[in-house]
């Protein structure tokens, strides 16, 4: 049998698991990948930025279960996301735990924008069909208009930390490590975006791997309860060079936590139709079967 393929998602869980060897604990024949995202900055050589309309939802179906080239027989994104590959039989949701995140729509400290309200018109940095993406609509429909929320594509969580610190655009929206170094350099909340993430593995990886693998998460979770101060350090190799140095990760929080409940039924659907009611995607399953789209029981 090949090794269990992790895919990281930018927290510390996985690196606690296998530090505190819970992974081998649980009989896992596992390795981590070192596919952090990280991503050069996105402008043409003019300055301007490039809009990007590919991001997460891009990625399963490329690697049809896979999250892009590289194999991953587990990985994260944000429950929209992968709740809609599942439902298109891209791969499978697994369906007893899920991620929270904390995030923010972020501006300058001297920019003019205080309140939600003040983002009406205003250009937001996003990932297609990501979780920024949807988490920002979601953030924003009690403040304003559709017509009024005004989102640009352009890439990766990091690419959108470059965005605001360059002030490219007047705001984007951070999760996660993205959103904790932002604070770090100084950017300022005007929403927050705190999100549902959940996992993903394609066809043929053994549902007993992937609940060996949680219950090794599950273990480091608490683990990371307990002491957060002793693998903080362990973010600093997540951010990239250009911000590495202008941040001191001993001041974060634990960012992502993993929760031990159910992705049920009744929410699979209801994120279903908020997705669809929307018009995210083209056009909705024309049939989703709960109980093969996420290994639930």
């Amino acid at each position: 049998m090949s090794r269990f393929i992790i895919q990281p998602h930018g927290r510390l869980q996985e690196i606690v698991a296998h530090e505190m060897g819970y992974f081998t604990d649980e009989g896992l024949d596992y390795e981590i990948s070192d596919n952090h995202g990280v991503g050069e900055k996105n402008k043409k050589a003019d300055g301007s930025l490039v809009e990007i309309k590919s991001g997460a939802y891009q990625s399963y179906e490329k690697g049809k279960g896979n999250k892009g080239d590289q194999r991953s027989d587990i990985s994260c994104a944000c429950h929209w996301t992968v709740n809609n590959a599942a439902a298109n039989n891209i791969g499978t949701m697994y369906g007893k735990a899920y991620v929270v995140t904390p995030g923010g729509i972020m501006v300058p400290n001297d920019s003019p924008i205080k309140r939600p309200e003040d983002l009406a018109g205003q250009e937001i940095a996003v990932g297609y069909q990501s979780g920024s993406h949807y988490t920002t609509i979601q953030a924003l429909e009690p403040f304003l208009k559709p017509n009024d929320i005004k989102l640009k594509f352009v890439g990766l969580p990091w690419q959108r930390v470059d965005v605001a610190i360059d002030k490219d655009l007047p705001a984007a929206s951070l999760w996660g490590i993205t959103y904790q170094t932002g604070e770090e350099l100084g950017l300022r909340k005007i929403a927050d975006c705190t999100f549902m993430i959940t996992f993903m593995f394609p066809d043929g990886v053994a549902l007993d791997d992937v609940e060996k693998y949680m219950r090794g998460l599950k273990k480091a979770q608490m683990e990371l309860d307990l002491r957060p101060e002793k693998y903080k350090h362990h973010f600093a190799g997540m951010i990239p060079e250009r911000y590495r140095d202008k941040v001191d990760v001993r001041r974060f929080a634990v960012g992502e936590r993993i929760v031990f409940l159910p992705y049920t039924q009744e929410t699979f659907q209801a994120t279903q139709n908020w997705i669809h009611e929307r018009g995210i995607f083209d056009h909705a399953p024309e049939r989703v079967d709960y109980m093969t789209a996420v290994a639930a029981e």
